[in-house]
């Protein structure tokens, strides 16, 4: 259980979107600040707006997370509490039906039919809608968020040369999204995990010049 709990918290698709948005966000406004702000306070201003943006950004990511858990589990009490109440072939078609599509692709009558047996035998409001391990879950994408805002804003409190610390931060944005991509590439099981994490710097590389064309 343990171990399920863990793997939940730091599922590499959901947690590696989190990591890229940070980033995204993180190299953007460090840009824009950097430039605009007044010469020898480009260091402090970009650093406290990408750390400022992703803490706030942060925060909602986490929220929402919570709030699709709530809503979901709320979901499925009340298609649980429809099929208690139906009868047997309404029940079946319910269960069914709230099925993923590939689940119910490989899922014949004798599966269904367990399902909606095993269902009736749940006592579902004994289970909160909220759980220890989902608190931790939006902690730890808050943290994503925050933490790849580090690497990006280092170089402007290493050099006050803002040419150098905006070509540095860019460097350090594009390996990092080469790192998620590759991280994605083992997980997918992909022979070369290099080349899906070049796909990614690629990806990552266009979204941060269409968010900046666009003004962020």
């Amino acid at each position: 259980m343990k171990n399920m709990k863990v793997r939940r918290l730091l599922d590499p698709i959901d947690r590696t979107s989190e990591i890229l948005f940070g980033i995204i966000m993180a190299v953007t406004i460090v840009g824009t600040i950097s430039l605009a702000s007044p010469e020898g306070q480009q260091a402090r201003a970009a650093t406290r707006a990408a750390l400022g943006c992703n803490l706030a950004w942060g925060l909602v990511d986490a929220v929402m997370y919570l709030l699709r858990i709530v809503t979901e589990r709320t979901h499925n009490r009340v298609v649980a509490s429809q099929i208690a109440l139906a009868d047997s072939e309404t029940g079946f078609n319910l269960v069914r039906d709230s099925l993923p599509g590939y689940v119910a692709a490989i899922s014949g009558p004798e599966e269904i039919a367990g399902m909606r047996h095993r269902l009736l035998a749940l006592d579902l409001k004994r289970h909160p809608l909220l759980r220890t391990e989902d608190f931790a879950a939006a902690v730890g994408i808050f943290l994503l968020v925050v933490i790849a805002t580090f690497p990006v804003a280092l170089p402007f409190l290493v050099t006050q040369d803002i040419h150098v610390a905006l070509t540095s931060s860019r460097c350090v944005a594009v390996a990092m999204l080469f790192a998620v991509g590759a991280t994605l590439g083992r997980y997918a099981g992909v022979g070369r995990p290099a080349f899906t994490g070049a796909l990614m710097a690629i990806l990552g590389v266009i979204l941060i010049m269409i968010v900046m064309a666009l003004g962020g």
